[in-house]
């Protein structure tokens, strides 16, 4: 499979808070597990169907325990037999939050 990605993706444990854009209603919590994120984007695991195109308000806790308030549009999904996989790229992220992650990717990156 041919790589897309613009960033190097890195792993971390997290839980996503997310609350459709274009329909009304409360927000809700979806229990996720973050595969990989990047200043642009996020991966996760999710047990709950989101559409394609879609884009949801995220609260994303990050390994430092703070949280980056971000806008995320789905642009993968692949079904799996008891989870979706999804790809996300962030929407308006703060450039401070992008600067959040790419200290965490140069710290990663030096202990490798």
């Amino acid at each position: 499979m041919e790589e897309r990605r613009k960033n190097r993706r890195m792993e971390l444990e997290s839980t996503l808070l997310i609350k459709r854009m274009d329909r009304a209603g409360d927000p809700r919590q979806v229990n996720i597990e973050v595969t990989d994120a990047s200043k642009t984007g996020v991966g996760f695991l999710c047990s709950e169907k989101l559409d394609i195109g879609a884009v949801y308000e995220s609260y994303l806790t990050i390994w430092t325990q703070e949280v980056l308030h971000a806008f995320l549009e789905i642009v993968r999904i692949v079904d799996r037999e008891d989870m979706y996989e999804y790809g996300a790229i962030f929407i308006g992220m703060s450039e401070q939050d992008v600067s959040r992650i790419a200290a965490y990717d140069m710290i990663d990156n030096m202990s490798e």
